[in-house]
């Protein structure tokens, strides 16, 4: 079984000790961290829903990430992500979400943001404020994407579970 699966068979026992729902906001995934999920039968009851939000626009109109961060942060920042992961809480019922967006490659990166940056937010229903860390992954690009997707499914596990993420950041949300 592919490792993605291994740990997403995990959601299900979590769901039966803590009973938490999740969403999932997507960039350079492509949907992969959702498409882990639901490849469990069973999993309606602990996956609310995914939003694949590739461009800006998308970003925009589906999460309601402002403009105004886009343009002064761009779509792989730590702002960006906190935006991102807030916007699927609001847009649907889950009770924690995860949002990435990154450089997968192998275009698209830069010498401020090479390829493998993969900003990663966490964030319950209840904070005013996102868990976010800005990930340097090394590979190709299905690596970088498995190892975003890897990092996202334990770190819900992990924040579902009551415990705490290591070297994240909290990002205060005063506006979401």
């Amino acid at each position: 079984m592919e490792e993605l699966e291994l740990i997403a068979e995990q959601f299900a026992q979590d769901h039966a000790l803590n009973h938490n729902v999740f969403a999932t906001a997507e960039s350079c995934t492509g949907g992969l961290i959702s498409a882990a999920i639901t490849s469990i039968s069973g999993s309606s009851a602990w996956f609310d829903r995914g939003f694949v939000t590739y461009t800006n626009e998308a970003k925009q109109e589906l999460l309601q990430v402002p403009a105004h961060i886009l343009e002064q942060y761009g779509a792989v920042s730590n702002q960006t992500a906190s935006y991102m992961v807030s916007g699927a809480l609001n847009n649907s019922h889950a009770d924690f979400a995860v949002a990435v967006t990154g450089i997968a490659g192998p275009t698209g990166g830069s010498k401020e943001k090479p390829v493998g940056t993969v900003c990663i937010a966490f964030k319950h229903r209840s904070w005013n404020y996102a868990l976010v860390k800005c990930h340097h992954f090394a590979g190709n690009r299905s690596e970088v994407r498995a190892q975003t997707a890897k990092c996202a499914l334990q770190g819900l596990l992990l924040l579902s579970a009551q415990q705490e993420l290591k070297d994240y950041d909290s990002f205060v949300l005063n506006d979401c």
